[in-house]
């Protein structure tokens, strides 16, 4: 029998607040799959990421499905053992005064916080596991400061722990190196290119090329709640594409691997 996708979308309609953002979206994503959602602002990104992690779900009808791992019901708990989720929406969520500690055993709760638990539904066991984590992280010596005395990268950071705690096979990075200066950005794509050389899945979403990292094979570009292109990154990474989609003309450069964007001339190619 074959292996079910990870995520399997089929037709379906999936409205945010008074907007519908997809009519009949189709798109599937193997397990083992690295991919990047690439796309401007408003083009359904956060959308789309709000329904993987069911925060939105499609409208109920014949033929239109959403499944993760082959099912479309979850109970969020049993999801986070397969699928960690970091977004800047969820770090702006924790109060300044929550400790790196907190922020990582959070992850056992699928909460925002510990609100006062520790000793009572977290265990030793797991206090022991986030300390690890924050070590493997290089924030150890964090674990009692509350975030709003680390950089944004530390939070990053932290939020990485966060998802990491069940040891998922894969992660979902929103737009992974927003806020951070350069040093931190090299230093956070550093360890998801280690992760993705581990085994994990990665799912970046992003507007910018320079967070997909040579790891990713495939990208999904979205242009206002639809498909504009979808395929092996060197075919879909084009001037000419990513300028009828952002509405600028573009040129494309890559190197090492990685892909960057500047100002295009003409009709968007390279010069």
């Amino acid at each position: 029998m074959a292996e079910a996708p990870l995520i399997d979308i089929r037709n379906a309609t999936i409205w945010r607040g008074k907007t519908r953002v997809f009519d009949e979206l189709t798109l599937t994503i193997a397990r083992h799959e690295r991919v990047a959602i690439l796309g401007p602002n408003g083009s359904g990104k956060t959308t789309l990421l709000k329904t993987i992690n069911r925060e939105l779900y499609p409208v109920e009808r014949e033929g239109s499905w959403i499944r993760i791992l082959g099912r479309e019901r979850w109970n969020v708990w049993e999801l986070r053992r397969h699928i960690g989720i970091v977004s800047q929406d969820l770090q702006q969520r924790y109060r300044p005064a929550t400790t790196a500690l907190e922020v990582v055993l959070s992850g056992f709760l699928s909460s925002i916080g510990v609100h006062g638990l520790l000793g009572e539904r977290i265990s030793d066991e797991r206090i022991a596991a986030a300390r690890g984590i924050l070590e493997e992280l290089g924030i150890a010596e964090l674990g009692d400061t509350p975030l709003r005395a680390m950089s944004t990268g530390q939070q990053r950071r932290c939020l990485l722990g966060r998802a990491l705690v069940h040891r998922p096979d894969t992660l979902i990075l929103d737009e992974p190196t927003s806020g951070l200066d350069f040093a931190a950005s090299f230093d956070y794509l550093a360890r998801i290119r280690a992760l993705a050389r581990d085994g994990r899945n990665i799912i970046i979403v992003t507007h910018h090329l320079n967070e997909i990292p040579p790891e990713v094979g495939r990208v999904v570009v979205l242009d206002r709640g639809a498909i504009a292109a979808d395929g092996p990154k060197a075919s879909v990474l084009k001037p000419d594409l990513l300028s009828r989609v952002y509405g600028t003309r573009i040129a494309i450069a890559e190197i090492d691997g990685f892909y960057l964007a500047y100002p295009g001339h003409g009709d968007g190619s390279k010069t």
